[in-house]
């Protein structure tokens, strides 16, 4: 059996890993960190959980290409069913008053009507859009010359279904998902709709993910990403596949244009191919002794923009089982660091979820989305991380106990992750998590093999914007498929 080193066991080298353990490679994956999963993660803190890597998964619902595909390797079991949480979002405005994102759309529909007659026809407007959207979904198909076991079938009927939605792409994607906000004249429901993306991305973005949530896909795993992850591993082992954890990678060997081995902070490996599922961004400049000159790779060098987020974890002694799982909150003065600006507070409320806290407390979690790389590692550099991450600290609770009053008089655990952080653990670039797709921005999907090196494969959500987890999975299968092509090998 020909030797296959996958660098990285997130999603996509557990996937790639699975693929290739199927497939009758020998297969080890090599993960610097001690636990699975990259940025699909979460952690404890002082008898708390947050979840940090997942808050819906893509490809949930049955009978979905993707679904076949998380089934296949292992994530989607008995162990981790599927919670379609509704609503999606609940704002509460200065009045007391709620409105709410449901997934069914003529509930959404009235519920925002009843909210804000003055929108009106923007909300029916954007009824059309998210119905449209609401049959389109993540088609799965082979790699062109390799030989599969089970063969994809092409679902006609399905992509014809998605038509109405495809004409709409053209218009969606050439304004910004602000500017589609803007239209509406509630500045509440501006809020409301603000809180489901990054600022940055096209309205297409915005539309696809409520179509989505409205199709009855986008469910969250009991157990989230760490058990996600960890049933994938389980996965992978069963097929023989081997891994070591606190392993990193620093170079991949080339001899005579061909992967011959990857060195490691743990010794060598010998590797006949190798699938690098580490952020390809990051990869294609640090990981290799010569500089990667092919023109997918120089496109991404220049046309990355990277989506990253700071992550706030609280743990707070007070029951918010009263409160819907995730609440926005508008703010008057917008919060302001890191370079990024802030009009809501999205706050994920884990009080449902016994495991994530202890009894009578409530785990908290919060995204601060925006560009913060630069000044996180500026505070790296010159000494004034730990310091700075206090003032923000001390900043959001200011602003989220104008609403919560219990996150200020009973905070027991406060725990804050910024791209640093990420680009530590896991090693993606400039610490993002997934790609921005811009208003106007061609949609870069790369190819995952080097003309000028013979063996090297990629794998991971940077290949496909705007990437996720469906992204990373998929890819992982891709690479496999390429390197079957490639060997003769049948894909299993």
């Amino acid at each position: 059996m020909k030797k296959i080193v996958v660098i990285g066991a997130g999603i996509s080298g557990l996937s790639a890993g699975i693929y290739a353990a199927r497939s009758g490679f020998d297969v080890t994956i090599l993960e610097q960190h001690i636990v699975p999963g990259g940025l699909s993660t979460s952690w404890s803190r002082k008898g708390y959980y947050f979840e940090g890597g997942m808050h819906w998964l893509t490809g949930s619902k049955p009978n979905l290409p993707m679904n076949k595909v998380w089934k296949e390797l292992g994530a989607l079991q008995e162990n981790n069913p599927i919670e379609n949480r509704d609503p999606l979002y609940t704002l509460f405005d200065e009045n007391g008053k709620t409105v709410a994102l449901y997934r069914n759309l003529s509930q959404m529909k009235d519920e925002l009507i009843r909210y804000a007659p003055e929108d009106k026809s923007r909300i029916k407007k954007m009824y059309r859009d998210i119905k449209a959207f609401s049959k389109f979904y993540m088609p799965i198909f082979d790699v062109r010359g390799c030989k599969c076991k089970e063969p994809v079938k092409v679902d006609i009927p399905g992509l014809i279904g998605m038509l109405p939605a495809v004409l709409k792409v053209p218009a969606l994607k050439n304004i910004s998902y602000k500017e589609y906000v803007a239209k509406f004249k509630n500045k509440n429901l501006r809020h409301l709709l603000e809180s489901t993306i990054g600022y940055r991305y096209n309205a297409l973005s915005f539309i696809y993910t409520l179509g989505s949530f409205a199709s009855g896909d986008c469910g969250y795993p009991a157990g989230g990403s760490v058990r996600m992850a960890t049933n994938m591993l389980e996965k992978y082992k069963s097929l023989g596949g081997k891994i070591e954890f606190r392993t990193k990678a620093e170079n991949i060997h080339v001899e005579d244009g061909k992967v011959t081995k990857v060195i490691t902070d743990k010794g060598e490996f010998e590797a006949d191919a190798v699938i690098v599922t580490q952020d390809a961004r990051a990869a294609v400049d640090t990981l290799f002794d010569q500089m990667i000159d092919e023109p997918w790779v120089n496109t991404m060098r220049h046309k990355a923009v990277t989506e990253q987020n700071i992550f706030i974890g609280l743990g707070v002694k007070a029951d918010y089982s009263n409160l819907p799982y995730c609440c926005v909150f508008p703010l008057e003065k917008p919060l302001e660091y890191a370079g990024a600006k802030w009009d809501e507070l999205r706050i994920y409320n884990y009080s449902a979820y016994k495991e994530h806290s202890p009894e009578g407390c409530t785990a908290l979690t919060c995204l601060l989305i925006g560009d913060s790389y630069s000044f996180w590692k500026a505070a790296k550099a010159d000494g004034t991380y730990k310091q700075k991450k206090e003032e923000l600290g001390k900043l959001f609770i200011e602003r989220l106990s104008q609403f919560m009053p219990e996150v200020k008089t009973s905070l027991e655990v406060m725990d804050i992750a910024t791209p640093c952080t990420y680009e530590r653990y896991c090693g993606s670039y400039e610490g993002s998590w997934m790609s921005v797709w811009e208003k106007g921005g061609k949609q870069y999907n790369y190819p995952q093999t080097l003309d000028s090196i013979e063996g090297v494969y990629f794998a991971g959500q940077r290949l496909q914007m705007p990437g996720g987890l469906p992204i990373a999975g998929y890819t992982g299968r891709l690479a496999v498929q390429l390197l079957c092509r490639d060997t003769g090998v049948e894909f299993v």
